[in-house]
């Protein structure tokens, strides 16, 4: 069948809306009708070349968006928890079952994982999307950029049909993965001083997590004045422009304590990030890294003595550390009952052909998060 998709067919391009070709779903996969796909950050890596392999050659073309919420209109044979009809949420780290991370609950770091960056399907590695007979490539697997895709059923969940779907797109990225953040890798606990280092999309959510956790004094960092409003919004008690004035701030409501869980969530993530977030990370404190640095970044200045002697620790994290097939629904029924906020999330939408335009705004800092509906 004929779709439309935005398309990157190279680094330091635009992304070009234009008509492909997408065959049926073969054995395990399932078409999606892809309702709404949010704009997050992870998608420009791949304009900037930040997130790029080596081989630029077994990446681009490609298809661009992992954000996204839709409708299943067809399965492929063996497919038994899926039917059409079924509204879903994109998982962009799949979820087969078997791996030894799935097994022992860390299906964030599923064994499939591994296969974002390559050309073709998760089953048999043959591409179903084409332009001009031209193979293309699905981000994370599922290209939500596209108004229809063929998916793995490892890489979609099925959510309550009632759910608004702009919401459902948020949570299978951005929120998942911000809430999972203070939640589950900083382990934000009722009392805590938490800092949260870069409010976007990621980081908005971070803060969210943290006011869920009962977090006593939350800290929003970022040049950016709207998004510090934002911030204390949802959740935030105080707001920062840099972490050099978070510093004073910090020291004067803790004492010289300084903040016990620090969550680094800028736009880029460089090695001089780090320093600065372990220098307002107190004693016995944690700093968790969840921007996305460039591929090659491999250099990081800090302070080795305090980190040793202060105890502190530094943790990576993806997917928030959480579980998709129990996160993505916990947290919608966490929107159902009025405790998280996903409508708010939401500075503009966009047609799909105006996708560019809502990368723009992004990197203006305009919105929090910026969502194409179909």
């Amino acid at each position: 069948m004929k779709t439309r998709a935005a398309v990157l067919w190279g680094p330091h391009q635009d992304w070009k809306v234009t008509d492909i070709d997408l065959d049926p779903p073969k054995r395990g996969e399932v078409l999606v009708k892809w309702e709404a796909a949010g704009l997050c950050h992870s998608d420009e890596h791949l304009v900037t070349g930040d997130m790029a392999p080596e081989d630029l050659s077994s990446l681009y073309p490609v298809i661009g968006g992992h954000e996204g919420a839709g409708i299943v209109e067809e399965v492929g044979e063996g497919v038994d928890n899926l039917a059409p009809g079924d509204h879903v949420s994109a998982s962009f780290i799949p979820a087969c079952g078997r791996c030894k991370f799935c097994v022992t609950g860390r299906t964030n770091l599923c064994d499939l994982g591994s296969e974002t960056f390559s050309r073709g399907q998760i089953s048999d590695q043959t591409v179903r999307h084409r332009h001009n007979g031209e193979e293309l490539g699905i981000l994370a697997k599922l290209g939500t950029f596209s108004e229809r895709s063929v998916v793995n059923e490892a890489s979609v969940i099925k959510v309550d049909p009632s759910l608004s779907l702009v919401a459902v797109a948020l949570v299978s990225c951005g929120v998942a993965t911000g809430v999972g953040s203070a939640v589950h890798r900083a382990q934000v606990e009722a009392g805590d001083v938490v800092a949260v280092v870069g409010i976007g999309g990621i980081g908005i959510n971070a803060v969210q997590g943290a006011r869920l956790q009962g977090a006593r004094v939350i800290v929003a960092i970022d040049p950016i004045e709207f998004k510090q409003k934002a911030a204390l919004d949802f959740g935030a008690t105080h707001a920062a422009g840099s972490i050099e004035e978070a510093t004073g701030l910090l020291s004067e409501l803790t004492r010289g304590e300084m903040a016990n869980k620090v969550i680094l969530t800028p736009g880029v993530m460089y090695g001089d990030i780090l320093g600065g977030g372990l220098s307002i990370t107190a004693k016995g404190g944690t700093c968790v890294v969840t921007g996305v640095a460039p591929i090659a970044q491999n250099d990081a200045k800090i302070n080795l003595f305090e980190l040793a002697m202060w105890n502190k620790e530094v943790k990576g994290v993806i997917f928030g550390s959480g579980n998709p097939r129990f996160d993505i629904p916990n947290l919608l029924q966490l929107y159902k009952d009025g405790k998280l906020m996903l409508d708010e999330l939401v500075t503009q939408t966009y047609p799909l052909d105006r996708i560019n335009e809502g990368y723009q705004d992004m990197r203006d800092g305009k919105n929090i998060r910026g969502v194409i509906t179909f």
